[in-house]
């Protein structure tokens, strides 16, 4: 049965605050252990599409935006990412389905400037895209804050931007649980300082 990526939760609550649906400092219970786990991963979140490749027998054989099935020959900017990452060996799982992120040209509007199309998979981004300062500093929602606000800047883009000096801004960060299954995210739009378009993750603005 092909799954879908679950919708991942903020680990702060989120209220309507001047029209907007942002963070607050009030932690929801559930997700205590962003705060209090030492083991917890911070990942890049990227902003890209999510993609999910089913292995069988060593090979590729069905590719999922979400639930829907994408075409090898249907002319798809997917298909170009996971054949790029084919090449950096990015793909070599034992059977079973995986879950990651295609971006680059014609993806997202390509916002972290990547010079080829890439798929990422979650797999390897808990590798190669771990914040290790999220360590070094106490886990608190203004310590959060100030570091998404002005220092929060994509790890991706660092390694695999067409212009790799230029400071690019994550689009968030997600959780992981050391058990493998738990995870939350947190992304720079959920604040209230943040001035341009947020995701509308089902909250609808009703005009006044």
């Amino acid at each position: 049965m092909i799954l879908d990526m679950p919708k991942l939760q903020s680990p702060f609550i989120r209220k309507v605050i001047d029209g907007e649906y942002i963070v607050t400092p009030e932690i929801d219970p559930e997700y205590r252990w962003v705060f209090d786990e030492p083991a917890v991963k911070c990942i890049e979140k990227l902003d890209g599409t999510n993609v999910s490749i089913l292995i069988e027998k060593g090979e590729v054989t069905q590719i999922y935006n979400r639930k829907n099935k994408i075409s090898f020959w249907g002319g798809s900017p997917i298909v170009q990412c996971l054949l790029n990452s084919s090449e950096k060996k990015w793909l070599n799982f034992p059977d079973g389905q995986y879950f990651g992120e295609a971006l680059g040209d014609k993806i997202q509007g390509n916002q972290l400037g990547l010079r080829e199309r890439l798929w990422m998979p979650y797999e390897l981004a808990e590798i190669k895209l771990m914040y290790t300062s999220f360590y070094k500093h106490e886990r608190t929602f203004d310590n959060w804050s100030d570091w998404f606000k002005d220092y929060l800047f994509s790890l991706m883009a660092e390694k695999y931007a067409t212009d790799k000096e230029k400071k690019v801004f994550a689009e968030g960060v997600v959780f992981y649980h050391p058990d493998g299954i738990r995870m939350a995210k947190l992304r720079r739009d959920m604040f209230g300082w943040y001035s341009g378009d947020r995701h509308n993750d089902g909250y609808t603005k009703i005009a006044s």
